[in-house]
């Protein structure tokens, strides 16, 4: 049972700072960690590796540094880690971010899963898993918060919804994006570190995977940022002492009429 868990590096911090030129995050100076959901995704693949055999490789898209964060998926008992790392992918919306994915798992080959996090904690777009689907022209389930069952040609998911969740049953291969309450990733382990050092990357560019420039990066992305900016947060305090209960709402719903609340 292989499985392919695509990952992301994001920044360590929730002080995102923005650069007002090119609109997109500072990243220099701020530590990078793989993204929360991602590890998720990490654990259950492990899992399932424990439990059927296979293997687990662990697939990313970014710039040289974001071999650390592929690393330390090894350390979390990834297999194999590969890494798109060129210029031209610079600037990907999720559309071409999820067409070089898919370019990229079509040369790996053999799967039975590909696994999401949920989304990314600095885009939160959530849309690379189905977009990757999409272009793979596979079945995909979101929300996934348990793996029922794996039988050979197929996996059975239950799929969080607001008012408890679905039981969905879809063929292999397939590609799951998975939320929290899926399961508790496990910690590095000594063993894991030492072979996070010596296990190959992988890196592959825009030429190995027979990608054109126009359906790359920033050329190749529909969507593109006008404006991105912190939302200033104004805070007014006023404390009501020595009233009722029905003289501090009366005062509260002046004050909120005020405000044109």
């Amino acid at each position: 049972m292989n499985s392919i868990v695509c990952i992301k590096q994001v920044p360590d911090t929730t002080e995102i700072r923005i650069d007002p030129v090119t609109n997109t995050l500072i990243r220099e100076g701020v530590e990078s960690i793989i993204n929360p959901f991602d590890l998720y995704a990490i654990e259950e693949a492990v899992r399932i590796k424990e439990k059927f055999g296979g293997k687990v490789t662990a697939l990313s898209m970014g710039p040289p540094q974001v071999e650390k964060a592929l690393r330390d998926a090894v350390a979390l008992g990834v297999d194999e880690i590969i890494l798109l790392s060129d210029r031209k992918f610079a600037g990907a919306d999720s559309w071409a971010t999820s067409h070089t994915l898919s370019e990229a798992i079509k040369k790996i080959g053999e799967y039975d899963l590909i696994f999401f996090g949920q989304q990314a904690i600095d885009g939160d777009t959530g849309q690379v898993g189905p977009g990757v689907s999409a272009f793979l022209e596979l079945p995909q389930v979101c929300f996934v918060k348990e793996i029922v069952e794996i039988s050979e040609n197929s996996v059975t998911v239950k799929r969080l919804m607001e008012e408890g969740f679905d039981v969905i049953q879809a063929p292999l291969p397939t590609v799951l994006s998975v939320v929290k309450d899926l399961n508790t990733p496990r910690l590095p382990s000594l063993r894991g570190k030492r072979l996070a050092k010596n296990t190959q990357l992988t890196v592959w560019n825009a030429d190995d995977l027979g990608l054109d420039e126009k359906e790359i990066g920033l050329n190749g992305s529909p969507t593109q940022v006008v404006k991105i900016f912190s939302p200033k947060l104004d805070k007014e305090v006023e404390k009501l002492e020595g009233l009722t209960s029905e003289e501090a709402a009366e005062r509260i719903y002046h004050r909120l009429k005020e405000l044109g609340k």
